[in-house]
C-alpha cells in the first residue's frame, strides 16, 4: 500500500522527490512501529489509539513537535488515498491532532546590558543622543509598542501626573504611569526639540525634517544602540518591551498587573514572560550551586 501511494504522489500529484521521501521514511517508520507492537497488525486494521501511541512514541524519541506533526500529516495523507481507493475499511488517522507546535521564547535584554547602554553609552546633549536615549527608556520603562511609541502626540502625555496615554491594538486606550527618569529624559528631550526643531506635526517624537519619525526609523535607531550592548539576534523595540515585562516580574510585580500595563487581552498571552523568567532563574541556580 505504501509503495502505492508513493507512486501516486511521484505520478499523479508530482510532488517533488524530496516530499515523497520524507512521507516514505515517516510511513516506513509507522509500519516498523505497528509490527513492533502487534504481529497481528498491519496498515489496514490499526485503529486510532496505535496512531495516537505510534505520535507518543516519536515524541519519547525526542522529535520536536513540529517533526511529529510532519509524521502525522503523512500518515493522514496516506489514509486519505488508501480509503479513496478502497484499500482500506477505515481511516484511523482522521481525528487524531497532532502536538502543539513550542512557542520560543521571548528574547529580552538584561538588565545589566540596558544600564550599560543607558549610564555609559548613550551619553550626551545634542539632539540625536537625547532623542534616542528618551525612545529607549521609553520602551524600556512603560513596554509599550512600537506603533504606540510612535502615535504618540505632546497632548497624551502628562508630565505631572507622570503617566502615557497610549492607544493600542484595536485603538484601546490605556494610561501607563512612568517614573522620574522618564520624565527627566522628556523634559530634557522636548526643550531640546522646540528650541532646535521646526515641527509640522502634533507628533511627542520627530525627525530633522520636523515631521512625525516612522516606525523603520525607530527600529534602525533601536537595532543600533542594542548591538552595542548585546548579543541577542533580535535588537527590535519589541524586545525591549519583552525587557520591560522580564525586569517586572523579576522584581516582584504580580502577573495580572503586568498584563495590564502590556495591553494584553488574555493572561495568557503574558504568562510566556514567567517562562522567561524561570529560565533566568534556572540559569542562575546552575551557575551559582556548587552540585547544580
Amino acid at each position: 500500500m505504501i509503495d502505492q501511494f508513493l507512486n501516486y504522489l511521484r505520478y499523479e500529484r508530482n510532488r517533488s522527490p524530496r516530499t515523497v521521501l520524507t512521507y516514505e521514511i515517516n510511513l516506513r517508520d509507522f509500519e516498523t512501529y505497528i509490527q513492533g507492537v502487534d504481529d497481528c497488525l498491519s496498515l489496514d486494521t490499526v485503529d486510532t489509539d496505535v496512531v495516537r501511541n505510534f505520535m507518543e512514541h516519536l515524541m519519547d524519541k525526542g522529535r520536536k513537535p513540529a517533526s511529529v506533526k510532519l509524521a502525522l500529516s503523512a500518515i493522514r495523507e496516506f489514509y486519505r488515498f488508501a480509503l479513496l481507493r478502497g484499500l482500506v475499511a477505515k481511516d484511523p488517522a482522521h481525528c487524531v491532532t497532532g502536538p502543539k507546535k513550542d512557542k520560543p521564547l521571548p528574547q529580552f535584554v538584561r538588565e545589566s546590558e540596558l544600564n550599560t547602554l543607558l549610564d555609559e553609552l548613550l551619553i550626551g546633549d545634542n539632539y540625536n543622543i537625547v532623542r534616542a536615549r528618551t525612545i529607549i527608556i521609553l520602551f524600556y520603562e512603560t513596554g509599550i509598542r512600537l506603533a504606540e511609541l510612535v502615535g504618540l502626540d505632546d497632548n497624551d502625555v502628562d508630565l505631572e501626573k507622570m503617566q502615557l496615554k497610549v492607544t493600542g491594538k484595536r485603538d484601546k486606550q490605556r494610561v501607563i504611569p512612568f517614573g522620574e527618569e522618564v520624565a527627566t529624559m522628556l523634559r530634557q528631550y522636548l526643550l531640546l526639540r522646540d528650541n532646535e526643531m521646526e515641527r509640522r506635526t502634533t507628533a511627542l517624537f520627530v525627525g530633522r525634517n520636523g515631521e512625525r519619525v516612522t516606525r523603520g526609523s525607530v527600529q534602525v535607531l533601536v537595532k543600533k544602540y542594542l548591538s552595542e550592548v548585546t548579543t541577542v539576534k533580535k535588537r527590535s523595540p519589541h524586545v525591549l518591551r519583552h525587557s520591560f515585562a522580564t525586569a517586572m516580574l523579576n522584581n516582584g510585580a504580580g502577573l495580572e498587573s503586568v498584563k495590564k500595563l502590556l495591553g494584553h487581552e488574555s493572561l495568557n498571552t503574558t504568562e510566556i514572560y514567567t517562562h522567561t523568567t524561570f529560565e533566568q532563574l534556572k540559569r542562575v541556580y546552575n551557575d551559582a550551586h556548587p552540585r547544580a
